[in-house]
Parts: C-alpha cells; structure tokens; sequence
C-alpha cells in the first residue's frame, strides 16, 4: 500500500481553491454569495456532497482571492450596477439586489454615484419600450405606466420627469 492510498488526493484547501476559480471564471460575486456558492455542497454522481474543507481554508481561500484581485465587492458592485441598468431595472431595485448580495449601503452608494446611467432616459426607454410613444397622458394609464416603473426600480422624480415636458 502505497502514501497515496491513505491520504486525500490533494488537500482539501487546494481542491476549495481550484473551485474557487471555477466560480470566479464564470463572473464576479461578491463576498456574501462567493461564500455560500464556495461551501455549497457538490454534486456528485451519487447526490450531493459537502464540502471538506475547514472554516480557516474557506477564510484563507476567501483571503487569497482578495489579495489577487479575483474578488472585489466593489467592482463587482460597480458591474452589476451597469448589467442590470442594461436590462432596464431602476437605482432603487438595483441598490435593493445588491444588499441582498452582502454590498453595504455605503459601498453600494458610492458605486451607484460612480455609474454614468441617466435614470430618466433609461425609465423613458422602459416605458416606450412597453407602453409605446407617445406615452399615455389620460390619468389612469399614466398610473399604470408609473406602477410599471415603479416596480423595475425607478425612482418617481424620474418617472414624473417623462411627463413633464407634456404638461408644461
């Protein structure tokens, strides 16, 4: 019998690393759901298996990948910012997902300040999108244009911007 038949294949902090690679190759995350995708269980052919690896290898694995820029809250805040502006969600949802994903309201703001989304423009481009151009101006269809915007995220000095021209 030989040492490689009583010890693991390779240790269970290179094998958490290498996953963490895999995870991070595929997109940023933050630390929040860097953490739960790197200790979720693996799926193996017989089911799912958790992970091996101790507390201090999860941290030093998280460490690591600070330390050589695959992970960064705030650029990934600064992303997420801007893919989800591109798929037409307002500032107001946006701030909302990335506090669900461990940014903090500071950090989260400061990336907000930093992106170069007209809001107005985007909720314009929402609303043509679905309600078509020229936008109702009879009060109940403008409410519904308002919920519409609303629930992507926009804030309402933006949505009443689109009218404001109209009324002037």
């Amino acid at each position: 019998m030989s040492d490689s038949d009583t010890t693991p294949r390779r240790s269970a902090y290179a094998r958490l690393l290498d996953r963490a690679m895999r995870i991070l190759a595929m997109r940023d995350h933050s630390e929040q759901e860097f953490r739960r995708k790197l200790t979720a269980p693996v799926m193996t052919k017989t089911g799912p298996e958790p992970v091996d690896a101790s507390e201090e290898d999860i941290n030093n694995v998280v460490n690591w990948c600070f330390e050589n820029r695959y992970l960064d809250d705030d650029r990934f805040a600064r992303q997420f910012i801007a893919s989800r502006g591109r798929k037409g969600y307002g500032p107001s949802r946006i701030s909302q997902e990335l506090n669900q994903k461990g940014i903090g309201r500071e950090a989260a703001q400061a990336a907000m300040r930093e992106c170069e989304i007209d809001w107005t423009a985007l909720a314009r481009e929402q609303a043509y999108r679905k309600y078509g151009e020229p936008l109702p101006t009879a009060f109940a269809d403008k409410v519904k244009v308002q919920r519409f915007l609303m629930y992507r995220g926009f804030m309402m000095e933006d949505i009443q911007a689109l009218w404001r021209n109209f009324d002037d």
